[in-house]
């Protein structure tokens, strides 16, 4: 299985709880946090980053769309996911700033609001994603930034969560759409570690 972004939170969730259908696992971007016993995600978040965290700033409908009128949304939608002046997705920026222009971003962010639901996945507290793992991220990607993450990532929380990590590519260079800024290298990555297991 391969995820990426939201789809990485699937993914961990799928091989969390059924391992049995996932024989290995290439994620992308979103790293997988153990769970805290001691808060809801929601307050977790909120304790880490304050209210005006875009994931606590976009619990309530419509401040998104009220943000994003005063940065432009073409704007705020190359800095959230590139971070920088990327011309080779100019099209998915532009694109994108079309869509969410017409249909407004409520609907993608319905996700934040529902944070509190993972507290119905109790039953797996301290379970741990047992299947062959290969993690990548750009080192530009703001979730790479996000303090906190590369402690998790280096110093053995993220190999706790999950004991058969076999891997953690930080790619240079490369912000959000790693798939899209260097797609012969993530595809390698991602062949190579099938193919190392195809014999299984």
């Amino acid at each position: 299985m391969v995820g990426y972004d939201r789809g990485a939170t699937n993914a961990w969730y799928l091989c969390l709880l059924r391992p049995d259908r996932v024989k290995r696992l290439v994620n992308a971007t979103m790293t997988w946090l153990l769970r805290n016993l001691e808060r809801k995600p929601d307050e977790s978040i909120r304790a880490m980053f304050g209210d005006d965290y875009y994931i606590c700033r976009f619990q309530e409908p419509g401040v998104a769309e009220e943000d994003s009128a005063k940065a432009g949304i073409a704007k705020l939608i190359q800095l959230l996911l590139t971070g920088r002046d990327c011309r080779a997705q100019r099209y998915d920026i532009n694109y994108n700033a079309i869509q969410f222009s017409r249909t407004g971003f409520t609907g993608g962010l319905n996700y934040y609001p529902c944070l509190d639901l993972n507290e119905l996945s109790l039953l797996w507290i301290g379970a741990r994603i047992e299947v062959p793992v290969k993690f990548m991220l750009g080192d530009l990607d703001l979730t790479y930034h996000i303090p906190g993450v590369k402690n998790y990532i280096y110093d053995g929380e993220f190999k706790q969560a999950m004991p058969n990590l076999e891997e953690v590519v930080v790619m240079e260079g490369v912000a959000h759409f790693l798939q899209q800024e260097k797609s012969r290298e993530v595809t390698a990555h991602i062949h190579d570690f099938i193919k190392k297991f195809s014999s299984l």
